[in-house]
């Protein structure tokens, strides 16, 4: 039997690249949400 888990260990620079992709937009999207936020208040 394979352990699925396993596979994870096949290519670490992909998940690790996906993260901090997936990090980036998160990020991204606060800081447009604050952004917009910020922007309607001053106003």
């Amino acid at each position: 039997m394979s352990d699925p888990r396993l596979h994870v260990n096949e290519e670490p620079r992909n998940d690790f690249l996906d993260v901090a992709i997936g990090f980036g937009v998160t990020f991204g999207v606060f800081f447009l949400i604050a952004l917009v936020a910020t922007i309607i208040t001053l106003f």
